[in-house]
């Protein structure tokens, strides 16, 4: 009688040496770049252009990268009802996110109150700090809700290139996926054509990517060595009661999407280890963009979904932004000694919902929203006290753009999940074991292997 053979179980792959992660040497440039700062702070002021340079490069193909891998996934649908109700509920979910962080925002603020211990005098301040942002604000925020609108169409074509406006290429890359579907079959080589764009687009991501640990030495250098000496008394009071409330967010509002999307937070974040201290040492969630599309990809969610949501994200799902600015708000109002209404409070939520919408994933945009959005208030909180959070804006923006990072990849797959195309057992796979969806391992822009969905 014979014996069946025994089935030989698949040979566990290798695992890459410590030194062979992008996350390690990211960590190596960050904790160099904070002992340059404290130990030759003139030295680490001097680095800033590091950061600089690698963003520049991030940002020159995150414009083509992301009209490419819309197009494609929209056009990919075949059917502009499904698209249309797919963005529907992208929105939606993005504003009750939104919503949810600036409540918690002025809950954290007005229990802790971080700024009633300042006792400033408005007629004696000294708002000189603030000048460039006061004029970056008005020219931005003047036209309120109107200047809005009218910003979501570039001038040009190519002007939404050229000047890197995400949202404005986002809505070319609509437009142009629209146009493609309604083709038909004669739009097939535009798809073919614009999949290779996005190949080659994630190919040179692959490759500058690997500068990302000078990027965040010199970031986190530049911030240490620049700013180190400011933190100090009710400032870094504020300081950390907004890094509580973005840790409040994550636990409060993320976990429950997280688990109700059937995947664990601990292991999303584990996934997205790499791309975290990215933003860490440069302060700017722009720099993974491409990366966070495909490692979504890979994770389970359809490429259609991917390529709307997250483009999207980074301008109308910026929860940590929407956070600063609720207890930035009234954190100055504290600071002088006005006691804010709630009605005022709820008005000023509405408001900012509004403005937070466009914002930028770049450092120093939160301050400059939290500004325009003061304009409106100015007769209640004085629109001068922007001058006390300049100083430390740098230290928050890494937790601003952390938690917006988070908060757009958990929407995602949140998004994914309520339509019912996330591949779960995939997802799962991905998680457990995050090389999978790592896009250092395999080609550049290459498509992971399909699943059937699993509702």
């Amino acid at each position: 009688m014979s014996e069946a053979a025994p089935t030989r179980a698949a040979p566990a792959r290798p695992r890459k040496p410590l030194w062979h992660h992008l996350y390690f040497w990211v960590l190596v440039g960050i904790a160099a770049g904070v002992l340059i700062g404290l130990l030759a702070p003139e030295l680490g002021a001097r680095m800033k252009w590091m950061a600089d340079l690698f963003i520049k490069l991030i940002k020159v193909v995150i414009a083509p990268t992301i009209f490419a891998t819309v197009a494609v996934g929209i056009a990919g649908l075949g059917d502009l009802a499904k698209a249309g109700g797919l963005a529907l509920r992208t929105v939606i979910y993005f504003n009750v996110t939104t919503v949810f962080a600036l409540a918690l925002g002025l809950i954290t603020v007005n229990l802790m109150r971080p700024g009633a211990a300042l006792g400033l005098d408005v007629e004696t301040f000294d708002a000189s700090a603030a000048a460039a942002t006061l004029r970056t604000a008005g020219a931005t925020g003047g036209e309120g809700v109107t200047g809005f609108i009218l910003a979501l169409v570039p001038d040009s074509f190519a002007s939404a290139f050229v000047d890197g406006q995400l949202i404005q290429v986002l809505v070319m890359a609509i437009l142009v996926a629209c146009a493609i579907s309604a083709l038909g079959e004669r739009g097939r080589p535009a798809v073919r054509a614009l999949e290779l764009l996005a190949q080659v687009m994630f190919g040179v991501i692959r490759i500058v990517m690997w500068a990302a640990p000078l990027g965040a030495m010199g970031g986190m250098a530049f911030t240490i060595g620049e700013y180190g000496s400011q933190i100090l008394g009710s400032l870094a009071y504020f300081m950390a009661s907004f890094y509580l409330t973005c840790l409040l967010f994550l636990l409060l509002v993320l976990w429950p999407v997280c688990a109700w999307s059937g995947f664990s937070v601990f292991k999303y974040l584990r996934l997205i280890r790499d791309e975290l201290l990215v933003v860490l040492g440069t302060s700017s969630s722009e720099t993974v963009l491409p990366r966070m599309l495909a490692k979504l990809e890979a994770a389970g969610v359809p490429k259609s979904v991917v390529g709307l949501t997250i483009p999207t994200g980074y301008s109308f799902n910026l929860d940590g932004t929407a956070i600063y600015m609720a207890m930035g708000a009234i954190f100055i109002a504290q600071a002088f000694g006005i006691e804010v209404p709630l009605s005022t409070q709820v008005g000023l939520l509405v408001f900012m919902l509004i403005s937070s919408n466009g914002a930028a994933g770049v450092s120093g945009a939160g301050l400059v929203t939290l500004a325009a959005s003061l304009a409106a208030f100015d007769h209640v909180i004085p629109l001068a006290g922007i001058a006390l959070i300049v100083g430390i804006d740098r230290f928050m923006s890494e937790a601003r753009a952390l938690t917006n990072l988070a908060g757009n990849g958990i929407g995602t797959l949140a998004i994914a999940r309520w339509t019912g195309q996330l591949d779960r057992e995939r997802l799962r796979q991905v998680l457990d074991d995050p090389a999978l969806a790592d896009p250092d391992a395999a080609s550049p822009g290459a498509a992971p292997p399909a699943h059937a969905p699993s509702h």
